[in-house]
């Protein structure tokens, strides 16, 4: 019927995809749209391929460790100074939570404010170039609960 192998896989992923916790139609929903608006598989070239694979290296070296997306989620909710993200996150170490941040910083996903005040104040704060990770973050969580059921339903 001229469907792509794209197509039929999210297909069969939404015919066949449990309730888990939680009420599941939201992804039931999107899979549709998905299988709407996907072109036909074509084959990629090697330049593409290529650069697809630079892409994702960057992407994963960047965001590389269990921690960055983590905290990036954290901050979705607004700003926070170091000791509500580390409660938030509950298992890292402030040293290692320290560490994240200035490399979170520097890659200008997040912004260090600090308070003339005593004692200092120092707020984080997601930037716009980090809400655009948005997407990403969504995408991942779906896939994570897919993953997980399909584990668990061995």
């Amino acid at each position: 019927d001229g469907i792509s192998d794209n197509a039929a896989y999210l297909r069969y992923v939404k015919d066949t995809i449990k309730p888990i916790e939680t009420d599941v139609s939201w992804l039931s929903k999107r899979l549709s749209s998905m299988i709407q608006t996907i072109e036909p598989a074509r084959p990629i070239t090697r330049i593409e391929c290529t650069r697809r694979m630079s892409g994702v290296r960057d992407a994963l070296y960047v965001l590389n460790g269990k921690w960055k997306l983590p905290i990036i989620l954290a901050l979705r909710e607004g700003p926070k100074r170091f000791t509500e993200l580390q409660r938030t996150i509950e298992t890292i170490t402030p040293k290692l939570l320290s560490k994240e941040l200035k490399e979170l910083e520097m890659n200008e996903f997040l912004l260090r404010r600090v308070y003339p005040t005593t004692p200092v104040l120092v707020e984080y704060e997601l930037t716009d170039y980090g809400s655009s990770l948005d997407g990403i973050i969504e995408a991942l969580s779906e896939w994570g609960v897919q993953h997980r059921a399909r584990i668990q339903s061995r």
